[in-house]
């Protein structure tokens, strides 16, 4: 039976011409393949195997086979070689010695180191750093260096250790360029002292000069720091007022070291030895270290410079009112001037004149602000018209020599600031800067052999440096008649 007729359309016919197009491009592959078809009626064409094919098929299988029969034999020798060697574990115990015991870690302070400001005494610095007057006594009683903190000057440096409740732990000063001291707290409260000598180097120098005005200018002139020169007074200040008493035309000779650290100057050492010619008078002074410890400055002769007391207990002021009868500028008539006045800024420290027991402290009408000092049973030492006491003193308080008892004011009646110093002996006031002064004794016996013996190098090098000043004064005085003759 025939197919019915396909109404021809556009799309049956452009199909059909993609087919006779798609013949024509592939004309080989439908040469090949035109029987395969997919309708059920068409006839099949029996399957043949080439040779390849039976060498590819046959390759596929035995990998197949080998896969399916290898991979259970494989894990069975694992299994079976995991449960043939078991793991043993075992604990033993060994015995190790004992943990060291750990100290507790200390807490470590921090030093704090304080500067002397000028008019500042130590009482004030402890109060300012949180420390009571306890603490100041505790470090007064530790060690004979401590003497060194009744003169502290400005610039000198302290340091304090505190711990976390802000006890007193350390104290730290130096009483000289040299040498440390280190107060460290103890348990049963008192404060134990350790002295560090410090690694310094001392270099000798000399120095000769004449005054032609004021002793600083001289001291300059000569090479002298201001510290030395300070020093210089000092040393001579029981002998010569260099207030009153210095002249145009007096000289001195100086042997000193300085102080240097790790090559660099560190500060002014000390005087060795010197002389001063003053108005004539020559006066000397070497230093001494006893077999005791104790450093002083002694004569060529063995004589102690330091006298009982000292007539100026204030440092370089200018005198502006003399001992005896005059009329008196605030009450206006004639009546006796029991003491010397020294004229000087309000706040310049005030200076025990010698060793000795305060007996009155207080307010005294006329005087101001007044302190009396007992030094010996025939000698006593009367301070007035101080701004301030100095803290920590009281009636029955012991001071030494050059200690700060009190500051320049102008309390009482005082028509200006200045220091009202009197001294009396046996109840007497008498002129302090003339008045015969306590003596203290000589070295004698050992001590007199070790001190020539210490000092035999400096008394020498004095009498060079003499020699060789005098030697060029007469040159320059031959030359300077040369000159005038010409």
């Amino acid at each position: 039976m025939e197919q019915p007729l396909r109404r021809a359309t556009s799309h049956v016919v452009r199909r059909q011409a993609i087919r006779r197009k798609t013949r024509q491009c592939h004309s080989r592959f439908y040469a090949r393949c035109s029987h395969w078809s997919f309708h059920a009626e068409s006839p099949a064409s029996a399957f043949r195997w080439a040779r390849e094919r039976w060498v590819l098929g046959g390759g596929a299988c035995l990998l197949i086979l080998l896969t399916l029969l290898g991979i259970p034999t494989w894990a069975s020798v694992m299994r079976h070689r995991a449960a043939a060697q078991p793991v043993t574990r075992e604990t033993l115990a060994l015995k190790l010695p004992p943990a060291p015991k750990e100290a507790p870690l200390a807490t470590a302070g921090t030093w704090k180191v304080v500067e002397v400001e000028p008019g500042e005494t130590l009482s004030e610095i402890f109060q300012a750093q949180g420390f009571t007057l306890a603490d100041l006594a505790k470090v007064m009683a530790a060690g004979k260096e401590s003497g060194a903190l009744k003169t502290l000057h400005p610039g000198d440096e302290v340091a304090f250790l505190a711990d976390a409740p802000g006890q007193l732990q350390g104290f730290r000063y130096s009483p000289d360029s040299a040498t440390q001291v280190t107060l460290t707290a103890q348990a049963d409260g008192n404060l134990a002292a350790q002295v560090t000598a410090l690694p310094v180097e001392r270099r000798m120098h000399f120095a000769h000069g004449v005054v032609q005005g004021s002793l600083f200018a001289a001291g300059e002139k000569a090479g002298l720091s201001e510290p030395m020169v300070l020093k210089l007074a000092d040393v001579f200040k029981y002998d010569i007022d260099f207030i009153k008493d210095l002249k145009q035309g007096d000289r001195f000779t100086v042997v000193y070291d300085d102080i240097y650290r790790n090559g660099k100057y560190s500060g002014a050492g000390n005087i060795v030895a010197a002389e001063f010619i003053n108005n004539g008078h020559r006066y000397t002074a070497y230093r001494f270290k006893q077999g005791d410890g104790e450093v002083a400055y002694y004569s060529e002769d063995g004589r102690p410079l330091r006298k009982g007391l000292l007539r100026t207990p204030v440092s370089f002021t200018r005198l502006s009112s003399t001992f005896g009868m005059r009329k008196d500028p605030v009450l206006g008539y004639t009546r006796l001037h029991k003491g010397v006045d020294y004229a000087a800024p309000i706040g310049t420290p005030v200076h025990a004149a010698g060793d000795g027991v305060i007996v009155r402290r207080g307010w005294v009408h006329g005087y101001g602000n007044f302190i009396a000092i007992k030094n010996t049973p025939e000698y006593t030492t009367a301070y007035g018209h101080m701004s301030r006491f100095a803290s920590g003193l009281k009636v029955g308080s012991r001071v030494t020599q050059g200690e700060v008892i009190g500051y320049v004011g102008e309390t009482g009646f005082a028509t200006g600031p200045h220091l009202h110093y009197e001294v009396r002996v046996d109840g007497k006031p008498e002129n302090p800067l003339t008045v015969t002064m306590p003596k203290p004794q000589p070295l004698s016996g050992k001590q007199m052999i070790a001190f020539k013996a210490q000092t035999a190098p400096m008394v020498a090098r004095i009498q060079m440096i003499d020699n060789a000043t005098q030697r060029l004064a007469s040159v320059d005085h031959g030359h300077a008649s040369v000159a005038l003759a010409d």
